[in-house]
């Protein structure tokens, strides 16, 4: 019997996923930072390469130039920020990206307060979190508190990285596909006219 044909494009790369990872907190540091250690435990845990781990206060200015700056690094596939997304009057971080992203992946929001629902109920209405692809890079804006920030990234984020970093490069892929091709043309109709 035959094997059959699977399409395994989107599929794990050889090469561990490349993250940047942000804390944006007004009153923590990298050195007390629970939120943003539970994020690179999970991360380092599920075999991914933490390749920036910063922090900036909770400041729409500082949130957008800094993730924007992320994006546009070679060596960070996906940005994860930590904190900053709740209602608090200087919770802006949703606000600060919000505005980088060309897609928004809106049922990451939906997933998460599911998940965040079945652990704090209620209060789950001040718990804010934003997904999407800003400059073909994968941003997730997970909340402040260890437990939340690292639910999502276990549950969601870490098993879908991988094929969202894929899916947001293919036009990429389908462009050096067309230029490989028309490559091969050109040698081609240059054999022919020699022959």
């Amino acid at each position: 019997m035959s094997e059959p044909d699977v399409d395994d494009s989107y599929g794990p790369t050889a090469e561990p996923l490349r993250v940047a990872v942000v804390t944006i907190s007004s009153d923590r540091s990298l050195e007390d930072d629970p939120a943003g250690t539970a994020i690179i435990d999970g991360i380092e845990g599920a075999g991914a390469e933490i390749t920036v781990r910063e922090h900036v206060n909770s400041d729409y200015d500082q949130v957008q130039s800094i993730v924007s700056r992320l994006v546009d690094r070679m060596d960070a596939e996906v940005v994860i920020t930590a904190g900053g997304t709740s209602v608090e009057p200087d919770d802006d971080t949703l606000e600060a990206v919000g505005p980088l992203l060309e897609k928004e992946l809106t049922a990451f929001s939906e997933l998460v307060t599911t998940l965040v629902y079945d652990r704090i109920g209620t209060r789950v209405v001040a718990v804010r979190t934003l997904a999407g692809i800003a400059e073909e890079t994968p941003i997730f804006c997970l909340p402040g508190t260890a437990e939340t920030a690292a639910l999502a990234l276990e549950e969601i984020v870490i098993s879908e990285a991988e094929t969202i970093v894929e899916l947001a490069r293919a036009d990429d892929r389908s462009r050096e596909d067309e230029h490989v091709e028309a490559g091969a043309e050109n040698d081609e109709g240059a054999a022919d006219g020699e022959a």
